[in-house]
């Protein structure tokens, strides 16, 4: 097998397993006393192998780390098939990239991919029958037709799992090497490659290496139409967003107003609706904004387009990161990428807390008027700014029907309203939040009592 011809699909991750099958393929039948030695030298001392026994052994390795690739990766059918789909998906190279959110590109490189697409079509197509029989290891059949369990995965969610594999049964169906990449460059465009081709929404984390960019595998699925009441909120973010994502001129956005009238789900929404016209959303906390332009540097050059996502924004006097936050949006000389915005949630309207010493005459400070514009410089760099206020006593009702009736609660609406108005007066006041809490609330009571 040509697996070392490969000229844009190298250097993947979980590779390993590739170079132990492809040497399988090429050397299971070979001269008992080449066996040994070769194989020898393949897995190391740690275990010596004896003629076909010491290839056997080898295959029931790669058998055992396919099934624990489903394990953690939720593949079911041909998991063979479908650890190469997984690799095609991942490998983030110059054709990858070059077809994600866009298609098919033009230029000498895609005469690179599909040579090395020719190789992973061999690798599709190989017969098992004569190394099963060889070997005497008919346990393969179980990785050929393989039924996963039902807990989740560790890797991807169902919807992604799904993906794959549905893209690994399409492989098999391409009768051409040429047909074969035509399947994989129509799912770059519709899906994208590696991370960011696959998850929606992502958390900022550092090790030792850098600044990395995790997936999060679970977010709430949760629609702008499922969120009853501020229309005209929504429509301003609707309206920003989409011009962002169709490449027109967008701002940086504020959602600041009331705790528990549905800021942060209006992102939630917006990561879920908007995922299939490429946009992501990276979560980032204010202790990590010195990592920003790592973030940024990350994503700039890529298809897609990124919401920086700050949750909860707000500052202290003695906290600084905020001028991290300035230089990052519009400060610094390098301009800020065309593909990414920031987003940002908070109970606070100019976001850094004010004193009335901020503005006396007499201070220590002999600039006053400069203090104040410091603290209120942030919050002018969000171009977009959309209040979100609690609801009035007809609002909340209004929310708490809608959800009664989405949750099927078959309750008189006059008993409704008087529990809802009775639950938050003792719960947190006038909120979204406090109607979908109460709503929780009679849900749980009600199928505890059936």
């Amino acid at each position: 097998m040509r697996q070392k011809e490969l000229i844009v699909y190298r250097n993947m991750e979980e590779g390993e397993l590739l170079q132990d099958m492809a040497w399988l393929m090429t050397n299971y039948n070979t001269a008992p006393r080449q066996i040994s030695d070769v194989l020898f030298r393949q897995i190391g001392e740690k275990t010596r192998p004896r003629d076909c026994g010491g290839m056997a052994e080898l295959f029931y390795d790669c058998i055992h780390r396919l099934i624990e690739l489903a394990g953690r990766y939720g593949f079911h059918g041909n998991l063979w098939h479908c650890y190469l789909t997984n690799l095609l998906v991942n490998n983030e190279n110059s054709y990858s990239c070059g077809c994600e959110i866009r298609g098919e590109i033009e230029g000498t490189i895609n005469e690179a991919a599909l040579h090395d697409i020719v190789i992973f079509k061999e690798f599709f197509d190989y017969d098992f029958t004569d190394m099963v029989r060889t070997l005497e290891v008919p346990e393969f059949s179980l990785i050929q037709h393989y039924a996963s369990s039902s807990r989740e995965s560790k890797v991807y969610n169902t919807r992604i799992c799904a993906r794959i594999c549905e893209l690994a049964e399409k492989f098999c169906r391409d009768h051409t090497p040429e047909e074969m990449k035509k399947t994989l460059a129509e799912f770059y465009k519709e899906y994208g490659v590696g991370k960011f081709g696959l998850h929606k929404s992502f958390r900022v984390s550092r090790d030792d290496a850098g600044t990395r960019i995790d997936p999060i595998l679970n977010i709430t699925h949760v629609t702008l139409d499922e969120l009853v009441g501020y229309e005209i909120p929504k429509k301003k973010l609707t309206d920003n967003t989409d011009a962002f994502v169709a490449g027109r001129k967008a701002n940086n956005c504020l959602l600041f107003g009331d705790a528990g009238t549905g800021k942060s789900s209006c992102i939630k929404a917006i990561a879920n609706e908007y995922y299939g016209r490429g946009l992501r959303i990276i979560e980032i906390y204010k202790h990590q904004f010195q990592d920003l332009n790592d973030v940024i540097s990350q994503i700039k050059n890529r298809n897609y387009k990124f919401i920086i996502y700050m949750d909860d924004l707000s500052f202290e006097d003695f906290e600084i990161e905020y001028k991290y936050l300035k230089a990052v949006i519009e400060g610094g000389l390098e301009k800020k990428p065309e593909n990414v915005l920031i987003y940002a949630t908070s109970n606070r309207r100019h976001l850094i807390r004010e004193n009335y010493s901020d503005r006396e005459e007499i201070r220590e400070d002999m600039h006053t008027g400069d203090t104040v514009q410091e603290k209120l410089s942030l919050v002018s760099r969000f171009g977009v700014t959309i209040y979100f206020g609690a609801p009035d006593k007809k609002q909340f009702q209004n929310i708490v029907k809608a959800l009664a009736e989405r949750h099927g609660l078959a309750m008189p609406e006059e008993e409704l309203l008087l529990e809802a108005n009775r639950w938050e007066l003792s719960h947190g006041g006038l909120s979204g939040r406090t109607a979908q809490q109460f709503i929780d609330y009679l849900t749980g009571r009600d199928e505890n009592r059936r």
